[in-house]
């Protein structure tokens, strides 16, 4: 057998051994959006599965097979364990699932929403409930003062 051969087979072996995508250890508190979301994403990985079976599977194509595997498994372990949080109207500090507007020192003002890890995307204004801003404002009511990134900001709305 060539070297050539021996190589190509190895680097076929690494393309198609795709670790696991990582998986918090904090509890899946999701959004009803968010649970919408990992729904949708767990039905794409099925799909991307059944077509990488389709195409030949492993003989034709490990890498999409094992990234097909590899997404259906994230999808499925994250689908399993999501608990969905319901917004308590009776609070009146900020808490899971809610958005809250905030006025920096420099006078900037930031709107964020709280929600869980796979729906957090901080450019389109939604970061983790286990992010360091988030944590800082929990709890916290219209009018608090909380420390964020070495800087005071003041909550100004909560919805």
């Amino acid at each position: 057998m060539s070297v050539a051969f021996t190589k190509e087979g190895d680097a076929e072996a690494f393309a198609a051994d795709l670790p696991d995508r990582p998986i918090s250890t904090q509890p899946n508190l999701v959004t009803a959006e968010g649970l919408a979301m990992i729904e949708a994403e767990f039905a794409a990985a099925r799909a991307a599965y059944a077509a990488a079976q389709a195409a030949g599977g492993v003989a034709e194509d490990r890498t999409a097979m094992a990234r097909a595997t590899r997404d259906l498994r994230y999808w499925s372990a994250r689908r399993g364990t999501a608990q969905p949080v319901e917004r308590d109207e009776s609070r009146t500090s900020v808490q899971f699932g809610d958005t809250v507007t905030f006025d920096r020192e420099d006078g900037r003002t930031q709107t964020f929403r709280i929600v869980g890890e796979d729906e957090a995307d901080p450019a389109k204004g939604s970061v983790s409930y286990v992010s360091p801003l988030a944590r800082a404002l929990m709890g916290k009511g219209v009018g608090d003062t909380a420390m964020v990134a070495g800087g005071e900001v003041e909550i100004v709305a909560i919805g």
